[in-house]
């Protein structure tokens, strides 16, 4: 037009689509050695994202035991090693996770003065595979570990643990928990019927025969008109504190619990005749 001449348009256009061509090769070259890198390391197990299943439940048992040995933590009452396994170690209130089971395997001794109660334990973790869920997520093989430790209780410090051996030969027992001392469940009730018919003169006879157990402590004082009387098991904190006072009325004072703990006031009427300031 005019005179003008345009250009030739060809070449520049065949340019141009060569070198979006040779782009796009280069993009999916990238992304297919991508996809391989990734498919040869999950293939291979090497990947920091997919873990092998037995060190993961050797790492799992040693959280369990250790957990085990803070659970059990420090011991302020008079138990054996059995009642400890049957009602601590055997059961869990929390429950344990599915893949972790541990198994009372001996027990001996008692928390008691200066002696130990001793208790070994087998921990064991089963694991299943668990591929990652996406590219760069966490997984693992399937997987098994079982491991043994001893704890060492005793009475007013924190139980220890440490690893052993595991028997070659496990012989199944199951451990029983023996009846733990306490006042009885009508206790309330006897002191109270013993406090209304008592005289000055039989309180202390009549509160002995309301309880002829043998793990049963018995204090009475009359105080300022007042009959009292503490009936208790010292080594559980258990007690039971009643008075009828010089109007009839039989009564529960309350006291701290504190004042039940070794080298306090223990079950005593000193709770009412002289508590602690």
């Amino acid at each position: 037009m005019n005179g003008v001449r345009l250009p030739a348009r060809g070449p520049l256009v065949r340019a141009g689509r060569l070198a979006g061509e040779a782009g796009v090769r280069r993009r999916f070259g990238l992304l297919r050695l991508t996809c391989v890198a990734v498919a040869a390391c999950l293939v291979a197990g090497g990947c920091s994202a997919y873990r092998e299943g037995d060190a993961l439940a050797r790492d799992m048992v040693v959280t369990a035991a250790a957990q085990l040995g803070k659970d059990l933590g420090h011991r302020n009452r008079v138990r054996t090693a059995e009642h400890v396994a049957a009602t601590e170690i055997l059961t869990d209130p929390d429950g344990l996770d599915s893949t972790v089971r541990r198994e009372p395997l001996a027990w001996s001794g008692r928390t008691a003065g200066d002696e130990q109660a001793t208790i070994d334990v087998r921990f064991v973790v089963t694991v299943d595979e668990q591929p990652p869920v996406s590219i760069g997520g966490r997984g693992h093989s399937a997987g098994q570990a079982a491991r043994c430790y001893r704890y060492v209780l005793e009475l007013y410090r924190y139980t220890s643990h440490q690893e052993i051996d595991c028997p070659s030969l496990v012989v199944a027992r199951t451990p029983t928990a023996s009846p733990i001392p306490r006042v009885p469940d009508d206790g309330r009730e006897r002191l109270a019927a013993v406090l209304r018919a008592a005289t000055p003169g039989t309180l202390a006879w009549a509160v002995r025969a309301a309880f002829p157990e043998r793990h049963v402590t018995v204090d009475t004082v009359v105080h300022e008109g007042a009959l009292v009387a503490a009936v208790g098991v010292p080594a559980e904190r258990d007690c039971l504190l009643m008075v009828r006072t010089p109007g009839g009325a039989i009564e529960s004072p309350g006291y701290d619990p504190i004042w039940l703990e070794p080298g306090e006031t223990g079950c005593k009427t000193g709770l009412y005749v002289s508590p602690p300031r």
